[in-house]
């Protein structure tokens, strides 16, 4: 028997379980186990939480330990992962297995997914939020329920009447909101259309907030989104309690009727309806003085048929075919339609008629009322008009679409009114602070208002004296104009108003959320009329309306907008954007992209085909920061080249931002941009800096001919002395050859001079590539120093050394980094030619700078510089020598930036001028491991 219960449970159509009576679960049927991806053995005990979401895991335990605790079933509701790793939303309703005596014998449990109706409550929350401020002016309640019935929004007008919140208003099904007479038929019903999804119409009493019932007509349709299912239900609750009494009261004269005719029409006339009797061919026979005072129409003009003549004409036809099926079939029925007032106004009328029927059956008399419904045909037109403007709205219509409809609802709303919307041009406008007369408006809608009354809409600038409109346009506030025929303003306009019929205009700013006036709300009237409050409520409800409309229409424009300048921005820099979604591995990009990979837009982009235009020696590297960044979920920057099927090769640079999705899922927003031009351009640019710095060294040594002459001259002279000394010791009898030996070590000592020399020459102004290694600052100096010696010696200048001890070594060329000493030197040398007034004397100096870097100082006693000249000695061409190509100093800097370093002058307190540049030291572990190996290679060269 346990086992055909397990397989009818396994069947069932959710997840199933059941628990021991101190709540651990000893059982799960399949269902649960194929959503889970878990066994029976893991769900047993407590090991089902593992399924739940851990947010939703401990309000879960406080409600279950209150159910095992109270006995009494609850809905919990919670998110359960599916075996993919999803989460969705189910309810879980729990109930008591007992015997007879009552005892619980154990707990049975299902969970329902509603995933899916969860999500229709998020996307339907902000048409509820734009909802809540225009059913707070509707004048009645209003009531949206969920698809299963429950309260989920009641209006200000709902709450205020009957004195309860929403929260008291969700269990009316238990409180005494409505009459206990009538809430069982109430609750049954209800019922019934929520699971049929039909109309639901009924009459019932309802507690006002002091306690006292009255009758209410409620009507509730359910609205239903694209798929044909039921999204919500949309309630009005319509007070008829006086129609009710007057009905009371109808039913209780007719039964007087007999006894007196003459009280009877006394009190029918007191009705607060109209009351009417008919013959059984439908010819009025009666109507009570209410009807006459409404209407203007006398009895006698009334009877028969006469009372038709108060029928709106676009109702009479209806009326009279309805009125015939009445008459023919003999059953009670009733019909709305519009009835004319004395004044012309028209008011809609609920008319009810009820047949008196003899023994046989046969009609003797009608018998009727008419009520007045307009409030309420007017609140559900205007609701109606609302939701259907709002749709227009949501669907992305365009603006003067929903504009229009707007005026149409509004002339419908208000009879014998001419509807106009002008917008504010946002183009031309500036605050109101300013020049008002800059402010441009523009026609928004006005489907029936004369083209001459809306003259300030051509786009100039408004007067504001001349219309309404434009008064409320510059003034920001509302213009109320109650009777144009008394007006003393805008003279040409009043009278193009006059005679069009208008004598009254009402003219109202409409502002966004934020308070910027956006247009004008313009109500022109064919009567003189003061505008009441439900007026002001009205105008406040269209205005807010008209507001929504042309904020998200200026919205949607500014992001079109927005969108096209990004595209442009784009298209100019080179830069496109791309989304990564890691989980999915979607990816998005913008056109630009696509045009920089050369891919047409529409098609599947994946990493696979990405990988067809990426250089096949970046594959690899770009591959593992994929790889790196599914993890890592870090901000980070990459460049790869790109290899297109004609051969030429684009540089790309990437910038990525990590964010997560609204589910926690990792996902890149990244800009990349075609920096080919850019790396050419630096590579032509190093090339240019390249030959130039080699044009710097070549310059320098016609100066150095000399020195390099004394240089080379005397290891030279060295080696002839040696080698004529070698002759005359072997050419000795008997020959000496130890001296002989001796000398010949001279003279190849001699040669390595020499030899030295003129490598140090070919290192300095060969064109070689740059090639950055650890470099003692101090042996480079000495090099230069050892070159230059002669030079200096023959233009008398006196050198003094001050090389730092112990000073890092930086990182950097030697080549080029000599080269700027070089060129230092020689400068130096040069400024004190022409001094002859005191010693020549220049200082070399190095040592540690601020901020770990080293310093070196090359100081004269020349003629200086002036200070204005300090940032323009190292321009390019820039020189103060005669004879200067003004490129030395500007290569030089160059060379120290190269570098990470600094070159710069400076005036001595004394005469001449000091010239510095300081680079970074070389980092103390880089140091320490070049400092090894090169005492390695000692070592090795020693013992070899």
């Amino acid at each position: 028997m346990e086992n055909e219960l397990s397989r009818v449970v396994d069947v069932l159509p959710g997840l199933v379980w059941t628990a021991l009576p101190d709540g651990r679960v000893d059982f799960v049927n399949r269902a649960w186990c194929d959503y889970t991806g878990g066994s029976l053995a893991q769900a047993g005990g407590q090991g089902w939480m593992a399924a739940i979401h851990p947010d939703d895991l401990a309000e879960l335990l406080d409600r279950w330990q209150a159910i095992l605790a109270s006995h009494q079933p609850q809905d919990i509701v919670a998110r359960v992962r599916r075996c993919d790793g999803t989460w969705r939303w189910f309810l879980l309703r729990v109930r008591a297995l007992t015997d007879e005596a009552g005892v619980i014998l154990g707990w049975c449990g299902m969970l329902v997914d509603i995933e899916d109706h969860r999500q229709a409550d998020r996307d339907s929350h902000g048409m509820v939020s734009d909802f809540s401020a225009i059913a707070d002016a509707i004048p009645a309640s209003v009531l949206l329920m969920t698809p299963e019935g429950d309260i989920e929004y009641s209006n200000r007008q709902s709450q205020e009447f009957r004195g309860a919140t929403l929260e008291q208003q969700r269990e009316w099904k238990s409180a005494d909101l409505i009459h206990p007479d009538e809430l069982p038929a109430a609750i049954a019903e209800w019922e019934r259309c929520v699971r049929t999804g039909e109309l639901f119409e009924m009459e019932f009493r309802a507690r006002r907030a002091d306690g006292v019932y009255r009758w209410f007509h409620v009507r509730s349709r359910p609205m239903k989104d694209a798929e044909g299912r039921i999204a919500r239900w949309c309630t009005l609750d319509v007070d008829i309690d006086d129609r009710k009494r007057s009905e009371a009261l109808l039913a209780s004269t007719l039964a007087e009727l007999a006894a007196s005719e003459d009280r009877l029409r006394a009190i029918i006339d007191t009705v607060p309806g109209f009351v009417w009797r008919a013959a059984p061919d439908g010819g009025v026979e009666f109507l009570n003085q209410r009807w006459c005072d409404f209407t203007g129409i006398s009895l006698e003009d009334s009877l028969g048929i006469g009372w038709t003549s108060s029928i709106h004409p676009d109702d009479a036809a209806p009326l009279a075919t309805y009125w015939q099926a009445l008459l023919e079939a003999g059953q009670p029925g009733s019909f709305e339609a519009r009835l004319r007032r004395f004044d012309g106004t028209y008011r809609w009328f609920l008319i009810r008629a009820v047949p008196l029927l003899d023994e046989a059956g046969r009609v003797v008399k009608w018998y009727g009322q008419n009520t007045d419904i307009d409030d309420r045909k007017r609140a559900e037109m205007l609701l109606a008009g609302e939701k259907y403007l709002l749709g227009l709205i949501a669907g992305g219509s365009p603006l003067a679409q929903a504009l229009t409809s707007l005026c149409e609802l509004v002339q419908a709303s208000m009879e014998g009114a001419l509807c106009a919307i002008v917008l504010i041009d946002p183009r031309h406008t500036r605050s109101l602070e300013e020049v008002s007369l800059r402010l441009r408006l523009q026609l928004g809608a006005a489907p029936d208002v004369p083209d001459n009354l809306l003259e300030d809409t051509n786009g100039q600038p408004l007067e504001p004296e001349a219309s309404p409109i434009a008064l409320s346009a510059t003034s920001g506030e509302p213009v109320i104009s109650t009777d144009l025929i008394a007006e003393a303003r805008w003279d040409a306009w009043r009278a193009a108003a006059l005679s069009h019929g208008v004598r009254a205009c009402w003219s109202t700013p409409i502002r966004s959320g934020r308070g910027n006036m956006m247009g004008i709300f313009s109500l022109l009237l064919r009567e003189p009329k003061i505008p009441e409050p439900a007026h002001h409520n009205l105008i406040a409800q269209f205005t807010h309306l008209a507001s929504i409309a042309i904020e998200r229409a200026r919205n949607e424009a500014a992001l079109t907008q927005s969108e096209a300048f990004l595209a442009r921005t784009q298209r100019l820099t080179l830069t496109g954007t791309v989304a990564w979604r890691v989980n999915t591995d979607e990816i998005l990009w913008s056109e630009e992209l696509y045009r920089i990979y050369e891919f047409d837009s529409p098609v599947t982009l994946t990493h696979d085909l990405i990988n067809t235009r990426i250089h096949p020696e970046d594959i690899p590297a770009h591959d593992e920061m994929l790889r790196r960044q599914r993890s890592d979920a870090r901000d980070f920057e990459s460049e790869h080249r790109l290899l297109m099927p004609d051969g030429r090769v684009k540089f790309l640079h990437l910038v990525a931002h990590a964010t997560r999705d609204e589910e926690g899922g990792l996902e890149y927003i990244s800009a990349v941009q075609d920096v080919t031009q850019h790396r050419l351009s630096e590579e032509a640019l190093g090339k240019v800096r390249s030959e130039l710095t080699h044009v710097a060294r070549v310059a320098s040594l016609g100066t150095l001919t000399a020195s390099i002459a004394h240089e080379v001259n005397q290891p030279l002279s060295g080696i002839i002395t040696n080698a004529n000394t070698c002759l005359r010791m072997l050419a000795a009898n008997p020959p000496n050859v130890d001296g002989a030996r001796e000398t010949a070590r001279r003279t190849i000592r001699d040669g390595n001079r020499a030899s030295d020399v003129i490598k140090r020459l070919r290192a300095l102004f060969a064109k070689k590539k740059v090639a950055t290694e650890p470099v003692d600052l101090n042996e480079a100096a000495r090099e230069v120093v050892a070159m230059l010696l002669g030079e200096l010696q023959r233009n008398g200048v006196t050198l003094h050394p001050g090389f730092a001890d112990d000073l890092p070594p930086v990182m950097g060329d030697r080549v080029q980094l000599q080269q700027v000493i070089l060129n230092l030197i020689l400068n130096a040398s040069d400024a004190m030619s022409g001094i002859g007034d005191r010693p020549r004397r220049m200082a070399i100096r190095t040592g540690r700078d601020e901020n770990n870097h080293v310093r070196l100082d090359v100081l004269d006693t020349g003629a200086g510089f002036d200070p204005q000249d300090a940032d323009a000695l190292f321009n390019a061409f820039f020189t103060t020598k005669s004879d200067g190509m003004g490129i030395g100093l500007s290569v030089s800097r160059s060379i120290i930036e190269g570098h990470d370093g600094r070159l710069w002058a400076a005036a001595n307190d004394g005469p001449g001028a000091t010239f510095s540049f300081s680079i970074p030291c070389l980092p103390e572990e880089i140091a320490a491991a070049e400092s090894g190996t090169l005492a390695d290679s000692n070592r090795i060269t020693e013992s070899s």
